[in-house]
């Protein structure tokens, strides 16, 4: 029977890279120091983590496999800027999936999942007694796809990222200005919920709380006032 190679150690030295420089960019997305619409130039990238532009092209197709990166022929990578209309279809879709999620976690009956996602819950109020708003939403975001990793399904997990983040930068675009990533209980409650295998309870809570965040997000559609052309350009 042929044996299967194992990877080299410059392959595995050069996942690992990717993978850091990958979670150094979800992470920046995440606590809304890239925003949407920042444009991520190759050359930059790769000089500042010491690599090649090969890998750095490697991370920005996962990215963008993940809807977090959208790329333009002869123009490059950019950090997504949700649509109003993709927002709202974001927030269609976790309405399916979270309490689904919800349910498969209960049905697993695993405590060390309620100790996952109190350890969260811990560091949002920790971020929030600084008030350290890009934490705050930085946790907000890992809170949800933690919840999706302890229910044990990876193609929804996958999916959960992908939404969580888009939704960090939905709140980046259309956020009011007072507005919070989320009220600083329902986290705690729904965990609480979990825990006492309160399953109709939990996913009442975790629509409640989808409900609050979308609220606060400023949704109206944007209509452009005509332009003027002979005013722009100056004829008489």
């Amino acid at each position: 029977m042929a044996r299967v190679a194992e990877p080299t150690a410059t392959a595995t030295v050069g996942a690992a890279l990717r993978e850091a420089i990958y979670d150094r960019i979800l992470r920046a997305v995440l606590e809304h120091r890239l925003p949407p619409g920042t444009k991520l130039v190759e050359d930059r990238l790769a000089e500042l983590f010491d690599t090649s532009r090969a890998q750095v092209r490697d991370v920005l197709a996962r990215l963008a496999n993940e809807g977090l990166v959208q790329t333009f022929p002869n123009r490059g990578a950019f950090i997504a800027a949700p649509t109003v209309e993709q927002t709202r279809e974001v927030f269609e879709a976790r309405r399916l999936i979270e309490p689904a999620l919800v349910r498969r976690l209960i049905a697993r009956r695993d405590p060390a999942a309620g100790d996952a996602l109190r350890e969260i819950v811990a560091e949002e109020q920790r971020a929030r007694a600084k008030q350290d708003r890009p934490t705050m939403v930085r946790l907000s975001g890992e809170f949800h796809i933690r919840l999706a990793g302890c229910a044990g399904n990876r193609m929804l997990e996958r999916s959960m990222r992908e939404l969580a983040s888009l939704t960090v930068l939905a709140i980046f675009l259309y956020d009011a200005p007072h507005a919070t990533a989320c009220r600083e209980d329902e986290h705690e409650l729904l965990v609480a919920a979990i825990e006492a295998r309160r399953g109709e309870r939990a996913v009442a809570l975790m629509l409640e709380h989808l409900d609050h965040i979308e609220s606060s997000l400023d949704l109206t559609p944007r209509r452009d006032a005509p332009v003027d052309l002979a005013a722009a350009l100056g004829a008489s």
